[in-house]
């Protein structure tokens, strides 16, 4: 079984946008977006997903990487 890594770093590192623009744009506490920059999250919700890639103008698939475990 595999697991999913997210990205959100990455892609706010990659347009220069800080954790606190992100939040502003999104509606979405800091708290909350930095458990999810740092993975520690274990759902989202897609009206979320949705508003963080409009913010940050990408794909699911630019913030979120499915990895499958070596066995």
């Amino acid at each position: 079984m595999g697991r999913i890594i997210l990205r959100l770093d990455r892609v706010m590192a990659d347009r220069k946008m800080s954790l606190n623009d992100l939040s502003e744009k999104v509606g979405v506490s800091n708290v909350n977006l930095s458990k999810m920059k740092n993975g520690k999250i274990s759902a989202i919700r897609f009206s979320t997903l949705e508003a963080i890639c409009e913010a940050l103008d990408c794909q699911p698939g630019d913030i979120l990487e499915y990895r499958r475990e070596e066995t």
